[in-house]
């Protein structure tokens, strides 16, 4: 049983906000509409322009690094939306100054690293939270609850596509764009969240078959790739994603086919329940036509819904929807991705602990 620090009951939770970059924007404004419980007390970047406009954007305490950070700044929780490959060591020196950690997806780029960050957190006592936003969408909570109720009977079939594009110039934007290092390729950074439905939906995988490949951008890392999985339940599935569509994002969808109902979330950020039907009635269908929402923004509404629950449970009110181990389930799917792909194999899981 792990212990972690008494509930914080008197003021308001303290965050502070590590990488000032592109996905920063949404924590910072997902904190304003928390704005009665929760403050950002410090912001932290090695780009001068960003951490001018952060402190700017917050009124928070501007840190030109990590460690002066941890020594000088009193926040409860360092949320780290810095590069992937940077997550692991960086969550670990927070959990060692005894801070809780929050880390955007994915939470490593190597499942070794995700292991280290989750053992840190453990032997420190803190909390280890990994951002799985889009599973607060409300499309997707009504896809999960129908799982849950068990109304498609037997699950046969699921499909996941991500069409989206990411011209040569976004790489380009950042050195770590890109590479293997940092950032991990179409499946890794842009699909992660999409990865993160296979087990969260469906369940346990039993195994997966990849192919990936670079076919028009000058990076290291993959701009497409398809998967084939099995579920431990027998149910077979796949995954589209690519990172070259024309002229610009098209899809982020899922299909479930099952022995009693079939369902597509579709639009471009699975922001749209474009099938539902199932062969008994339930009053959640009621609630599919305004479950569905327009966004211009492949990420979603669910950042401000989940920093609900990371103050609800630092509060004490909650328990985590997506601690560090279920953050490594997605991982772990996405290295066997890798693997599959790297070796022309079929990859069983668990992989070897």
């Amino acid at each position: 049983m792990r212990n972690f620090s008494a509930p914080v009951t008197d003021r308001k939770i303290r965050f502070a906000i590590v990488g000032c970059g592109r996905i920063a924007q949404n924590h910072i404004a997902a904190l304003k509409t928390h704005a009665d419980r929760a403050e950002i007390v410090g912001v932290c970047d090695n780009d001068p322009d960003a951490l001018l406009n952060a402190s700017r954007l917050t009124g928070a305490d501007a840190f030109s690094d990590l460690k002066s950070m941890l020594a000088r700044c009193d926040a409860d929780v360092f949320v780290l939306t810095t590069p992937s490959g940077l997550h692991a060591d960086q969550a670990i020196d927070v959990a060692r100054a005894g801070r809780h950690v929050m880390t955007e997806k994915p939470m490593a780029t190597r499942w070794s690293d995700g292991q280290r960050m989750v053992k840190a957190c453990d032997d420190a006592g803190v909390r280890l939270f990994v951002v799985k936003q889009n599973r607060r969408n409300a499309t997707l909570q009504l896809l999960k609850r129908a799982v849950e109720q068990g109304r498609f009977g037997r699950i046969y079939m699921v499909n996941i596509n991500v069409f989206w594009t990411r011209p040569q110039e976004y790489y380009d934007s950042a050195t770590w764009r890109g590479t293997w290092e940092f950032d991990g390729g179409a499946f890794m950074n842009q699909a992660s969240h999409y990865v993160d439905l296979l087990d969260w939906l469906i369940g346990p995988i039993e195994s997966l078959q990849a192919y990936t490949a670079t076919l028009a951008r000058n990076i290291e890392v993959e701009d497409s790739g398809v998967v084939s999985v099995k579920w431990r339940s027998g149910a077979l599935g796949s995954m589209n994603v690519t990172m070259l569509t024309y002229p610009k994002n098209l899809e982020g969808s899922i299909t479930i086919i099952g022995e009693k109902g079939t369902v597509r979330v579709g639009g471009v950020a699975v922001n749209e329940i474009q099938h539902w039907e199932f062969a008994e009635p339930a009053p959640e269908d009621a609630d599919v036509q305004k479950a569905s929402y327009a966004t211009t923004s492949v990420y979603g509404f669910g950042h401000p819904l989940y920093y609900d629950n990371v103050i609800r449970v630092l509060q004490g009110e909650a328990e985590p929807e997506t601690d560090g181990r279920e953050g490594l389930k997605s991982l772990e799917v996405l290295i066997a991705t890798y693997l599959s792909a790297r070796d022309g194999r079929r990859i069983a899981l668990p992989l070897n602990y």
